[in-house]
């Protein structure tokens, strides 16, 4: 007989299936740690009807004896079927687990439990307020294992260390790296913020876990945009300031020596006085190389979701600000998210006339964006709802760097800025 019964009974393997079902909720975990009074717990079985017993008896006195058979971990409750037609027989009506530990058993996972309740005591060692953590996550504490110890560890010290004014790298913690803390940062406020909860009045009022940020978060809308820096700031750690890549494309323009290609603060970006009127941002770093000389024009490299160095340079508003992006719902997240501070930028290669000419370089985005999208020109609102939509195909996307150069410096340059010989030179 297969392990699910085509009658649509509850088989054996049902019955772990639903035990299996709940550890992977951490629900048998948390009983373990702290009881709520669900065990004895009874799990009904769907069962043969008398019409079934008398139409295919034999299939279901073999899924009875399976289920009898493997009583142990649970006791078995029945009751009567089909006293008035083939006669009184007594089906499984019900699997009844007398503890968690008799159902931890049963779905093969006593090992993993008792290593659970290990490293819980270990925790609420540490601080008794973690054991609300190792209850609320018990799943992610077996999965980090001693990890998560040492994630408490760093816990308590910024407890004890608020505003530390250091970077990560100094802290002088056995066992504790940079790349601990940066691959466990998620943890680390987790369990930081369980201890400030339990904390007096006074320190539970402080922040408790990462700052928010705006999902795809490009510009000024939150003070911190990556995980790290984020992390940094709610925890009082120095942080390496946000970066801005720019090349000077004017050669007549003085800059520093003979450097054309700086990579200077956002701080400082943001003070900058340049004699420039047209500003171009690329994500692809190759095309923000590759771009030509041009009389008053600076290039910045933004690196996809990248500009929030660009958020203070209030400069920029006095330019023609253009931004070529990836032909992607992407593309666009970027472009509206980049308007949210800086409303007038233009895009450019972005347009439908370039998309379909570029058809053989076409790719699959691999997880295009849904959002909803309020800062886009009636054009690219309407490109951007059809690749949604998958009017070109599913998850179309047209790198920047696959447009061809030719067809993109054309619509760069404006032509009264192409040499004589209506060549470009690069």
């Amino acid at each position: 007989m297969p392990e699910r019964s085509v009658q649509g009974w509850t088989t054996l393997a049902d019955l772990r299936a639903q035990s299996l079902k709940a550890w992977g909720t951490g629900a048998l975990l948390r009983e373990v740690l702290e009881p709520g009074g669900l065990y004895p717990r009874r799990r009904p079985l769907k069962r043969p009807t008398a019409g079934t017993l008398r139409s295919d008896y034999g299939a279901a006195r073999t899924w009875a004896a399976e289920l009898l058979g493997a009583a142990g971990p649970f006791t078995v409750e029945t009751s009567e079927v089909g006293r008035t037609t083939v006669g009184a027989n007594q089906l499984p009506a019900a699997a009844v687990f007398a503890s968690v530990e008799d159902e931890i058993a049963f779905a093969g996972k006593a090992k993993e439990a008792a290593r659970f309740v290990e490293l819980a005591a270990e925790l609420s060692a540490l601080d008794p307020n973690l054991r609300r953590w190792a209850l609320r996550r018990p799943l992610k504490l077996l999965e980090l294992g001693a990890d998560a110890l040492t994630a408490a560890r760093v816990a308590l010290w910024l407890r004890d260390n608020p505003g530390p004014g250091i970077y990560v790298r100094q802290l002088g913690l056995p066992g504790v790296h940079t790349k601990f803390v940066e691959n466990h940062r998620a943890v680390i406020g987790e369990l930081a913020g369980e201890l400030r909860a339990g904390a007096p009045t006074d320190r539970a009022a402080e922040p408790v876990a990462e700052l928010p940020a705006e999902p795809g978060s490009m510009l000024g809308l939150t003070s911190a945009r990556t995980p790290a820096s984020r992390f940094a700031a709610v925890h009082g750690f120095l942080h390496p300031p946000e970066l801005v890549r720019f090349r000077l494309l004017d050669p007549d323009v003085p800059l520093l020596g003979r450097a054309r290609d700086l990579t200077v603060t956002a701080e400082a970006f943001g003070t900058l006085s340049l004699p420039v009127t047209r500003v171009l941002i690329t994500e692809n770093l190759v095309n923000f190389l590759a771009l030509p000389e041009l009389p008053g024009t600076l290039a910045i490299y933004g690196a996809g979701y990248g500009f929030t160095s660009l958020r203070d340079a209030a400069w920029l508003r006095d330019c023609e600000v253009l931004y070529w992006g990836d032909l992607d719902t992407h593309g666009f997240r970027i472009l509206d998210q980049l308007r949210a501070v800086h409303p007038y930028v233009v895009s450019v290669l972005m347009d439908e006339a370039t998309l379909l000419a570029h058809r053989d370089a076409w790719v699959t985005e691999p997880v295009p964006s849904k959002a909803s999208l309020s800062r886009l020109t009636a054009e690219e609102s309407a490109l951007y709802d059809r690749l949604r939509a998958g009017a070109y195909g599913a998850a179309v996307r047209l790198e920047q760097e696959l447009v061809r150069w030719d067809w993109a410096l054309e619509r760069i340059v404006p032509r009264d800025e192409w040499p004589a010989s209506g060549h470009i030179i690069i």
